[in-house]
C-alpha cells in the first residue's frame, strides 16, 4: 500500500496573486511571523493579515501549513 500527496495546486491553475500577495507570501514561506513581514514590508500587521486572507480565498485555502505548502511547490 502506498500513499501519495494530492496536489490540487497543480491540476488547475491559480488565480493571479497581485505581486504584494505573492510578497507576502513568500515571507510566510519562510517562516516569518506576521510582525516580522509587516516590518519588512512597511506594511501593518493588519495588511499583512489582509493580504493572507485574499490569498486563502482565491485559492480555497485553509492553514497557513497549506499556505507553505504551495510556496514551496511554486519555488518562493
Amino acid at each position: 500500500m502506498s500513499l501519495a500527496l494530492a496536489t490540487p495546486y497543480a491540476e488547475a491553475p491559480a488565480p493571479a496573486l497581485a505581486p504584494r500577495e505573492q510578497e507576502t507570501l513568500r515571507h510566510i514561506a519562510a517562516g516569518r511571523t506576521y510582525l516580522q513581514t509587516a516590518r519588512h514590508m512597511g506594511l501593518s500587521q493588519h495588511t499583512v493579515d489582509a493580504y493572507l486572507r485574499r490569498i486563502r480565498a482565491k485559492l480555497n485555502i485553509n492553514s497557513t501549513a497549506e499556505l507553505t505548502r504551495l510556496a514551496v511547490s511554486l519555488g518562493m
